[in-house]
């Protein structure tokens, strides 16, 4: 079976084809260019490099959230399209949990962990190995998550290139249970992406429809807008 992924989630992104669970090809980087302009011909050049072409693919796996708007709208969009176009089953996974994947072997709790500005994060904790949930996908205060994670008596291992905004702060909440990933790890991969979806049971062409994003909060425009509109009531 022949997988293709989309990982737009956050600044990095990642695209891998990946058939029979062998990885022909995969694109990771983190580089200061927006998603509508890397994302297609970064899937062009998998497809080139691995001599297939779109209707080859037999699924789509996409992140699926939570993260940046404007990134995961992309991701998704691309991958509603090709799926659509092709007749293709597709499949969503968590971004957290795509990034957990990177540190399934620690032996411990891992935390993905994203920027969600002001001191707030998208985060979730999963045990090492079967990456178990232990606390479910939130939108949360930086504060409120490492009170969570206190309670576990277990070494912690934070993973994500936004990890090392909150390092000291986290060190000072944690101390001795706080480790870190190393960089090799810290970035997402549509091969991860790949491997995890194919867990999960192939949805119907027709749900293609109704897949949208899981932001978990408000934009800052829809937040402004039902504030205001409180007001006046």
């Amino acid at each position: 079976m022949i997988w293709l992924g989309i990982e737009t989630a956050n600044k990095p992104l990642s695209i891998a084809i990946v058939r029979d669970g062998q990885i022909l090809a995969e694109i990771v980087q983190n580089v200061n260019l927006t998603h509508s302009i890397t994302c297609m011909p970064a899937i062009e050049e998998v497809f080139r490099k691995t001599n297939l072409k779109p209707a080859d693919i037999d699924a789509i796996a996409v992140s699926e959230g939570p993260g940046s708007y404007t990134g995961l709208r992309i991701g998704v969009t691309i991958a509603k399209t090709l799926a659509w176009t092709l007749k293709k089953p597709l499949v969503g996974v968590s971004s957290l949990k795509v990034l957990a994947g990177n540190a399934y072997l620690f032996n411990g709790i891992v935390c993905p962990l994203f920027d969600a500005r002001r001191n707030n994060v998208y985060a979730a904790a999963y045990n090492g190995h079967e990456l178990k949930t232990l606390i479910p996908e939130q939108h949360s205060s930086l504060e409120e998550l490492l009170l969570q994670l206190k309670q576990y008596n277990e070494p912690i291992l934070f993973v994500g290139v936004d990890v090392e905004k909150f390092k000291e702060e986290i060190q000072q909440a944690l101390r001795e249970q706080a480790k870190f990933a190393p960089p090799s790890l810290r970035l997402p991969r549509a091969s991860k992406l790949i491997e995890l979806a194919e867990k999960e049971p192939l949805p119907a062409i027709e749900t293609i429809h109704f897949f949208v994003p899981k932001y978990h909060r408000l934009a800052e425009a829809e937040a402004k807008w039902l504030e205001e509109h409180q007001k006046e009531q």
